[in-house]
């Protein structure tokens, strides 16, 4: 017989995991449709300059936390829910969450970085916007459709 419900503290922490995945995902989402748009109005020299401070405000520790949180809680919440109906969604969710810290730290921050040590502001923003608009649009995705899984985690596991 299937245990659908998990261990006692399976469902905090897999609430917990769909909190953080949704703030992640409200994140990614706020840049594709407001942030990027309006910076895109800007001109060179202004848009360089707002995402230099933009990628130095955010490394911060709430947004830290949040975004470790996300895939360490969803690990966690998968390892509560082994031998769940709900296992297979929070896996789906964990490999999601694994696949948006990849693409962030192996795309976007290198953009940043980038983005920071150079001197032309027209060159500077030709080599960033495009790419890294796109790759956040992927982590949006990602953050979007892991937070619909561990949604599902969440129903499968209160049946």
């Amino acid at each position: 017989m299937t245990n659908n419900r998990g261990g006692r503290a399976a469902g905090p922490v897999l609430a917990a995991a769909t909190v953080a995945t949704g703030l992640l995902a409200g994140v990614w989402f706020a840049y594709v449709c407001s942030v990027m748009p309006a910076l895109g109005r800007a001109d060179d020299a202004v848009f360089v300059d707002v995402m230099r401070d933009i990628n130095d405000v955010i490394q911060n520790p709430v947004f830290f936390t949040v975004f470790f949180a996300a895939p360490a809680l969803t690990a966690v919440a998968a390892r509560q829910l082994r031998g769940t109906a709900a296992k297979g969604w929070a896996l789906a969710a964990l490999l999601l969450s694994v696949a948006v810290f990849v693409v962030t730290s192996t795309v976007n921050v290198p953009l940043n970085d980038a983005l920071a040590a150079a001197t032309d502001p027209v060159r500077a923003r030709a080599d960033f916007e495009s790419p890294w608009v796109a790759w956040n649009l992927v982590r949006a995705v990602l953050s979007t459709a892991g937070l619909v899984c561990l949604v599902r985690a969440l129903s499968v596991r209160g049946r």
